[in-house]
């Protein structure tokens, strides 16, 4: 991929693109260290703050990583492929396994906690509640290779998980849905929606990336047989440790 080197960019832009360019290309591979701010400066003639903008862009990025004293390194981190339709397919949690397990194969950590509480306003819209009624909700936070990913809160109807293993931190094989399954209410249709924005402070700190850095936002919501709301989960990934994938038949 070739770089817009154009001088109408700003110089900060262009030698950002450059530097893309290279890793991109292989010059830089994962775990190099890339020039630093002198080097730059001194290469493109421009000041070590223009230099500094452009490694900033790169960081934003999640192309490398900086430390104080260290300088910038091309990060090792291969994205995660999520398989869009695959993931969320009857075979695969009803056959015991996990929506994750359909994406990657590298272990990950996830940190759960279940609570009861009163349904946010959008939250009781979408599963047909009354504002403020109870609902299960179930907070993960993903960490793979040691990097926060994604952040992720399910909220189902109390009078569905109440008394099941929906309530426990460790729901079985199968996860949620398969509970769902043994109590009647199996997903059979799913709406998935997407959007992008930069993060809010609770975000950042929870997924350890720059504010400046887009997250993507993915909220599902899980239909029945009868096509009742079941499930509405709600999904905040790092837009650099991601690619989303869909493939369907025409």
């Amino acid at each position: 991929m070739t770089s817009d080197t154009s001088p109408k960019r700003p110089k900060y832009q262009r030698i950002a693109d450059d530097l893309k360019s290279a890793i991109e290309s292989g010059r830089y591979a994962p775990g190099d260290r890339l020039p630093g701010e002198s080097a730059l400066a001194a290469q493109y003639e421009v000041a070590v703050l223009t230099a500094r903008q452009a490694l900033k862009i790169l960081r934003i990025e999640g192309l490398v990583e900086t430390k104080k004293g260290a300088g910038a390194r091309v990060i090792e981190f291969r994205p995660i492929r999520r398989h869009g339709i695959q993931r969320l397919a009857r075979e695969q949690w009803g056959a015991g396994k996990s929506t994750w397990s359909a994406d990657e194969e590298r272990p990950v950590t996830i940190d759960v906690s279940v609570d009861t509480v009163a349904s946010p306003a959008h939250i009781a819209r979408m599963l047909d509640l009354e504002e403020n009624d109870l609902v299960c909700a179930r907070s993960r936070r993903y960490v793979l290779d040691n990097r926060p990913v994604m952040l992720a809160t399910s909220y189902l109807p109390l009078e569905l998980a109440e008394g099941t293993a929906i309530m426990h931190v460790d729901t079985g094989e199968g996860g949620t849905y398969a509970r769902l399954a043994e109590i009647g209410h199996a997903p059979a249709h799913f709406r998935e929606e997407l959007r992008c924005r930069l993060p809010v402070a609770a975000e950042a700190e929870g997924l350890a990336m720059p504010l400046e850095r887009p997250v993507i936002k993915v909220c599902r919501t899980a239909f029945n047989a009868e096509l009742q709301a079941v499930e509405v989960n709600e999904m905040t990934m790092d837009s650099a440790a991601y690619v989303l994938e869909y493939a369907f038949d025409a």
